[in-house]
This record gives structure tokens, sequence and C-alpha cells, in this order.
């Protein structure tokens, strides 16, 4: 039996993967919170929460549910107390990325991050169709092993699958190529478009549309956008739709916005998420 501790247990993603986990006949757990409302809060689920000493002394697996600016603070005391051989799994690529994480070559670095349930799906249930974050819906993962060797690899996948599960698909990457997913992909262009998207109801709605009619309007056409666009309909966009988007792109868009894939961009937004501010210009 694999004994893992589950650092940040008590927060939105550690309370996930608490859940995925705690009843899996194949994983022991230990639930390490570092304040005392995360302690009361792990209680309050019925679960025995255990000290970071006793977490470092009994697992050979560490799961940091941290959040990204205190990675390189809690790894700089942990991993020097780490039994040779842990594998320390992370949720996000910035702080490995960014050059958080101690030097150590007794032990194993992997990392996670789940892609969350699509948008086109084949899901029955009401609730599973309504599941935006997964553990209901399935959804992909993407890996990548940082440290170790190819059974490090496989034994972090096999977690992994069990933490964020239902997956589907666990794809493996670099850690570098998990970087360029995110932040630089997700975030920076499509969660920056998204919320000019949300902007833009907002300013119909301030010129008379009234909001449902605006948000049901764009999400409908979003679903057709998104069938074209990536292949899941034999359909083409309009000539005067791609003149649309010609027009606007000049507007909306710096003629260079595909520098922010360049990897000194991707390290400077790795490292003001790790460092807690807004990267420089």
């Amino acid at each position: 039996m694999e004994t893992i501790a589950l650092f940040g247990a008590a927060g939105k993603i550690g309370t996930r993967i608490a859940t995925a986990l705690r009843d899996a006949p194949e994983f022991r757990m230990l639930y390490v919170e570092a304040g005392e409302a995360g302690i009361a809060r792990l209680r309050e689920r019925g679960l025995t929460p255990s000290t970071p000493e006793e977490a470092v002394r009994e697992a050979g697996v560490i799961i940091l549910a941290i959040p990204d600016v205190l990675i390189g603070k809690v790894a700089s005391e942990l991993v020097p107390m780490l039994q040779s051989g842990t594998l320390v799994i992370l949720l996000d690529p910035a702080a490995p990325y960014g050059g958080e994480l101690p030097e150590r070559k007794d032990i194993s670095y992997f990392v996670v991050h789940p892609c969350h349930p699509p948008i086109v799906c084949d899901e029955d249930d009401p609730e599973a169709r309504l599941d935006f974050w997964g553990g209901k819906a399935k959804q992909n993962i993407v890996c990548a092993l940082m440290q170790g060797t190819e059974s490090d690899y496989l034994r972090g996948e096999r977690i992994a699958r069990k933490a964020f599960a239902p997956v589907m698909n666990a794809y493996r990457v670099t850690v570098e190529q998990m970087a360029i997913l995110e932040p630089a992909l997700a975030e920076t262009v499509v969660l920056t478009c998204q919320v000019v998207i949300s902007e833009a109801i907002e300013e119909a709605v301030r010129r008379g549309v009234p909001y449902q009619v605006a948000r049901d309007f764009v999400l409908g056409h979003m679903k057709v956008n998104v069938g074209i666009l990536f292949g899941y309909i034999d359909a083409q966009l309009s000539d005067g739709a791609k003149l649309a988007v010609a027009r606007a792109k000049q507007t909306i868009f710096q003629p260079d916005w595909k520098k922010v894939f360049e990897p000194e961009n991707v390290l400077a937004e790795v490292k003001a998420i790790t460092q807690g501010r807004a990267a420089a210009k």
C-alpha cells in the first residue's frame, strides 16, 4: 500500500483530491494543513490531520496542493527532510518551470495538471454536464516527469488518474510544454479573450441589449464556432465572418501578440505567478 501525504488537503484543489483518494484501497492517506482553520476543516470532514513531520517520515509520495506563491518556501523546508526515493507531485508547472524546487538527486518530481471537462462532451448525467472542474465529468490530464525514472512517471500517472478521476487521456508532455499550455495558452491568451468576451457582453447590455439575450446569443454562437474551428462539424466560417475577424484582429490585437509564447515571456509569467505579482511589461 502506498502512503501519500497531501499538503493543503483542506484547500480547494486539496479537498477535491482528498475526496477522490480517501477511499482508494491502494493508498493510505495523510492529510496536512498549516493553519488551525484548515485543520478544523479537515476534522469537520472526518479526516485526521497529520503533522508535516509525520508526513515526511511515513509517506513515499508527497502531493503539494498549495498556492504557487508558497511552493518555493514550503519545498525548501520540506525537501531536505524527505526520504530517499520520495515522489513529489506538483499540480501546476509554474514553480517547477520557474526554478522554485530545491535540487536533490535521490527524489523524483512529477507535475500534473487537469484539462478540466471539455466543452464538447458525451455526458448523460445532468450533474456531470454541469461539472466544470472534474470529479463527476470525464476529463483529460497532462503529466510531466521533471526528475526521476520511467517507473516514477508510471507511479505518478497512476496516482494522478485516481486524483482527477474519471480521466480519459493522460497526455505526457515536458514541464516546458506544460508551461506553454498554462499560463501562456490557457490563461495569457484564452482566458484573456474570454474576459474580453464577458466585457463585450456587459457593453452590449450597457447599450440596451437584455443580459440574458446577450449571454445566450454569445454562448450559442461560441458553440458553433467551437464546432467549426476545432473540426467537430463539417462546416466553414462564412466569408462575411472571415472578413469581420480580419478587420477586428487589427483593432483588438497587437500584431505581435504571439510573442507571449516566446520562452523568455513564458518564464516571466511563471516567475510572476510564483512571486504573486503582475508580469513586467
